[in-house]
């Protein structure tokens, strides 16, 4: 699984401020009671509009998926889905959310400038 913090292109202060929650959130996405294929499909339309609508910071919400199986489906397919080269295009940086905004089962997004 590839790491959920990435923060390339971007200086250490936006860096720091994404990692402590302190963007302001733009839009959410829950993906809570979704497929693998409707997640991954709603996840594209969600970054493809909250980009063309000059969204800088957004919420991707996947669950914690701690149940007896282990680690849930989407929270290990996100991280996958997001540097595949049709989503990465639009992203600038990736981590972990903060408790407030649903911990290890959310991951914020900085998107780029459209």
């Amino acid at each position: 699984m590839p790491p959920l913090d990435r923060f390339a292109g971007i200086d250490r202060a936006n860096a720091e401020r994404l990692k402590r929650g302190l963007h302001r959130i733009e839009a959410r996405l829950d993906l809570h009671g979704m497929t693998q294929a409707e997640a991954h499909a709603a996840l594209s339309a969600f970054i493809a509009a909250s980009r063309a609508a000059g969204r800088r910071c957004v919420l991707v919400i996947t669950g914690r998926g701690l149940g007896q199986s282990g680690l849930g489906v989407l929270k290990s397919s996100v991280p996958r889905w997001l540097e595949e080269p049709e989503l990465r295009r639009h992203i600038l940086a990736i981590a972990p959310a903060q408790p407030q905004h649903g911990g290890p089962g959310a991951t914020y997004l900085l998107l780029r400038r459209r």
